[in-house]
């Protein structure tokens, strides 16, 4: 395992790159993953049993789409000797509808980003200006902008959803930008679609780092340190929302030029889905507990 740790006086980046794990560490890593999400699934409502039957399906799935032989084809034999589970049940996980959906891109979200970045709807500051409601040509309105960033949905149907969301406020046939971003914090079940998009982005990318000669490792970073009082959080949670904020608006408007859904005369081979996740984090530890940040060697 490799690991490049690199220190600062004021933070601790560790940089993993590890291609290789012995099975106790894969078990310890494992156990601390399963942790958040026994909590969530139980806050949810599913049940051991629920569950177990979900990892049955996608342990027969995953094996049968990514552990091909070269110039073989996937047989239920092959699948049932990588994951363990006896041929009959492979065989009827496999005659059955993957409950998988293709992750997409929010129509909402392309809104509320060009409405952050584009010029048209934007004031000299660089801040989103208030949008008439009508069909009103001399001027940029909400419906231009639902028009130019989400495709073929009505501004009516994103101006409930923006509005169910907290997103925008609507007040004399003006709509009002309030948020930064598309965060569902009314809709459960749309927070945990967006939820399990990107914790798939996480595990994928570190299953890739994990695969992959340490040139052709992707990103991924952390900072943290293990020994924080109460109001040093505090200020911490705000100046990573901020800067996170900041960057995060950068990329969107880098992005947008390469897109060619947004930007049709962008040219290329081929088509992939890119991207940076994102998030904060903070533990209660007890104040015995030993310190580990800042301290690699």
């Amino acid at each position: 395992m490799g690991v490049y740790s690199q220190h600062f006086e004021t933070c601790s980046v560790t940089i993993s790159t590890m291609t290789s794990s012995r099975p106790s560490a894969l078990n310890s890593a494992v156990c601390r993953l399963l942790r958040p999400l026994v909590r969530l699934l139980l806050r949810n409502g599913m049940a051991y049993a629920d569950f177990t039957a979900l990892v049955r399906k996608t342990y027969v799935e995953v094996a049968a789409d990514d552990f091909e032989l070269p110039g073989r084809k996937q047989s239920v034999s092959r699948v049932s000797v990588l994951t363990g589970i006896n041929r009959k049940e492979v065989k009827r996980i496999l005659s059955e509808p993957s409950d998988i959906t293709p992750p997409e891109n929010n129509r909402a979200a392309r809104v509320i980003s060009g409405w952050m970045r584009d010029d048209e709807f934007t004031d000299a500051s660089g801040q989103p200006r208030s949008l008439s409601w009508g069909d009103n040509s001399s001027e940029a309105t909400f419906e231009a902008l639902v028009k130019k960033f989400s495709g073929d949905m009505t501004a009516r149907s994103v101006l409930d959803e923006l509005r169910r969301v907290g997103a925008v406020s609507f007040k004399d046939n003006i709509v009002s930008l309030t948020a930064t971003g598309y965060i569902p914090s009314t809709s459960n079940e749309e927070l945990l679609r967006l939820s399990g998009i990107g914790i798939a982005d996480l595990l994928d990318t570190i299953d890739h780092n994990l695969s992959t000669e340490n040139s052709a490792t992707r990103l991924q970073l952390t900072v943290a340190y293990d020994d924080v009082p109460k109001d040093g959080v505090e200020l911490f949670r705000n100046l990573s929302k901020e800067k996170s904020i900041e960057l995060l608006n950068y990329l969107d408007s880098f992005l947008a030029t390469q897109d060619r859904s947004v930007n049709p005369s962008v040219s290329g081979d081929g088509k992939y889905r890119t991207g940076l996740g994102i998030y904060y984090f903070e533990e209660a530890l007890p104040n015995d507990a030993p310190n580990e940040s800042g301290d690699d060697k």
